[in-house]
């Protein structure tokens, strides 16, 4: 809409309900105390809109419909085009609109109910979330080949503390775990060498096959990179697991869309990780 469009609106709105409903001066505009409500109103009718919506479609036994789903950065590049592309087949109607960030981030909008799914790679103890955990991917330390890390058949904390690691960004399920691994030996992070903190995995992989340092991915992530023999992979003793997470804002309401996605999920994710686990 057009700026003129959207003040005639709010002036038709205002003088419905006979009163201000926004402040506006200094160059800034701000709610009244009626526009707030009226904001709270509204979204409540938007809502139900959407859940009317979805409530007769499920009469006509074809799903049909907007998904908006988050996803981790791992999960998307390596385990969502596939799962996405089995449940199109089935539902065709279906329109996925997926929002990529890290774990963190996912969870805190499936909580907001922002998203209406998330697959993150952390365990969520949200009171808003309720979460199903699909398979587990186990994390492993990746380094240049020829990197004395390369050589051995598994590492321990000890392995690593004289070599510098290049981590995630904060909320990246992967540094989680690590600075949990570190914690638990009894090394607090202020004694890890810290290469770079970075946002990209391809970044991350990029930077270890180029001898920089060490990193910890997901063995998902990696297939492609061992196999060409550019990266090594070597687990951690003991192993290192990441959780594979479909998680669902806790409501009393819920699509079937929405249902029908997360079991198709659970079962996508546990079969790819029994095959990974298999090669």
């Amino acid at each position: 809409m057009t700026q003129p469009a959207v003040t005639f609106q709010i002036k038709q709105l205002e003088e419905h309900f006979n009163t201000r409903l926004l402040e506006r001066g200094h160059g800034r505009v701000s709610l009244t105390a009626a526009g707030e409500v009226v904001l709270a109103y509204a979204e409540r009718i938007l809502d139900l809109s959407e859940e009317l919506e979805s409530r007769v479609a499920e009469l006509t036994d074809e799903l049909a419909g907007t998904l908006s789903i988050g996803t981790s950065t791992t999960i998307s590049g390596y385990w969502l085009p596939r799962l996405l592309e089995r449940f199109k087949r089935k539902y065709p109607r279906v329109v996925p609109r997926v929002v990529v960030g890290n774990s963190q981030l996912t969870e805190d909008r499936v909580a907001a109910r922002d998203l209406d799914i998330g697959l993150i790679e952390i365990v969520s103890d949200q009171p808003a979330i309720e979460r199903r955990t699909a398979a587990h991917d186990e994390v492993r330390v990746i380094c240049q080949p020829g990197h004395p890390l390369s050589q051995k058949s598994a590492l321990t904390v000890a392995d690593l503390l004289e070599f510098p690691l290049i981590t995630r960004d904060p909320g990246n399920a992967i540094r989680v775990l690590a600075e949990q691994l570190f914690e638990a030996a009894g090394v607090p992070m202020e004694d890890v060498t810290i290469c770079a903190e970075l946002g990209s995995l391809a970044s991350v992989k990029h930077l270890a096959g180029q001898g920089a340092g060490y990193a910890f991915a997901s063995r998902a992530a990696i297939q492609r990179d061992l196999r060409e023999g550019w990266l090594v992979g070597v687990s951690l003793e003991p192993r290192l697991y990441t959780p594979l997470e479909v998680i669902i804002p806790k409501d009393k309401f819920r699509s079937r869309l929405i249902t029908t996605f997360a079991d198709h999920a659970v079962a996508e994710l546990a079969g790819m990780a029994e095959e990974l686990e298999g090669t």
